[in-house]
């Protein structure tokens, strides 16, 4: 099936057309530097997930995000940034919202020592919010966003540079995590250009294939790496296994699936790459200290519950 068949209102292609539209994982200009093909912001469907580093400046309205979890109002003029393979979704707005959405490959924080902390962070499972705006971020975010859709390739390395030079200001001038933790933590060092190069392979290759089964010869091999070297430098640079990764990408797709379709707990624990229903259970649970069922049971009520309080009719999101 065409991949194009599915591509969404905000310019991402889902990364497995073959399982639906609602599947989380999405590709965004093949993980490059790109900008949100539009500025008005509308509710998801469900969760998604992509491999950039997201950036949003909020230019009117509010927008409240669901967030691994945890729910998060950014109002006009705030500026924040997350790890995309976090699952997110945008569930209520004001009337008229608008951002701009910028996407910036983790390759390009993953050797700056100079980001380290916000780096952590990010790769911590945080969301960023910059505590110091300047009266011409608005702008200067919207003159980002045109470059980078105009596709002048002279242009998009200027504006490559000055990206990353505002991420040095908000780790300079002081930032902090609107969510209460993380989950994943992340010991990062300086590494050099090409084990970032291997470590970024090895985060989009799980992403993309963590549904099948793979083992760490496999993660290595799309690396061109020797397995032991590959499980060395991945687990030094991320603070987790490989293997660990790939069944964590596996809950963030349950997760999802769990919140944005009907399908049975049997067929989501398969469709998220699980081989057998108990060994699903017992990963679910050791992360989130809940049984799948409950754990829908709970966000559905949650989701109705919104809807009677604002307008007191059920309307399912």
């Amino acid at each position: 099936m065409d991949s194009k068949q599915y591509f969404w209102l905000d310019g991402a292609i889902p990364a497995h057309p073959e399982l639906g539209p609602t599947h989380p994982l999405v590709i965004f200009d093949d993980h490059r530097f790109c900008a949100g093909a539009t500025t008005r912001v509308r509710k998801m469907v469900g969760p998604h997930m992509h491999s950039q580093i997201e950036i949003n400046f909020v230019l009117e309205g509010q927008m409240t995000y669901w967030f691994d979890g945890r729910e998060l109002t950014i109002s006009a003029g705030r500026l924040c940034l997350f790890w995309g393979m976090s699952p997110h979704q945008v569930t209520d707005l004001e009337e008229g919202t608008t951002f701009v959405c910028l996407y910036v490959p983790m390759s390009a924080i993953l050797g700056m020592a100079n980001l380290s902390s916000l780096r952590e962070a990010i790769f911590r499972g945080a969301v960023i919010e910059a505590l110091s705006i300047r009266p011409y971020d608005r702008e200067i975010f919207q003159g980002w966003r045109d470059e980078l859709l105009a596709g002048d390739a002279n242009i998009e390395d200027i504006t490559r540079s000055e990206l990353i030079a505002r991420l040095k200001r908000i780790e300079k001038d002081g930032w902090r995590d609107l969510r209460e933790q993380g989950e994943v933590l992340v010991n990062l060092r300086q590494w050099d250009i090409e084990r970032t190069h291997h470590i970024e392979q090895m985060l989009r290759f799980i992403s993309e294939n963590a549904l099948r089964k793979i083992t760490v010869d496999d993660v290595a091999k799309a690396t061109g790496l020797h397995p032991n070297y590959a499980m060395s430098v991945f687990k030094r640079a991320m603070g987790a296994t490989i293997n660990q990764a790939i069944v964590r990408h596996r809950l963030d797709t349950a997760q999802s699936l769990l919140i944005s379709t009907d399908l049975s707990i049997v067929e989501i624990a398969f469709e998220s790459g699980f081989g057998s229903l108990s060994s699903f259970y017992e990963a679910f649970h050791k992360r989130f200290q809940e049984k799948p069922k409950q754990f829908r049971k709970k966000m559905r009520s949650k989701n109705i519950n919104k809807s009677l309080s604002r307008n007191g009719k059920i309307h399912f999101m």
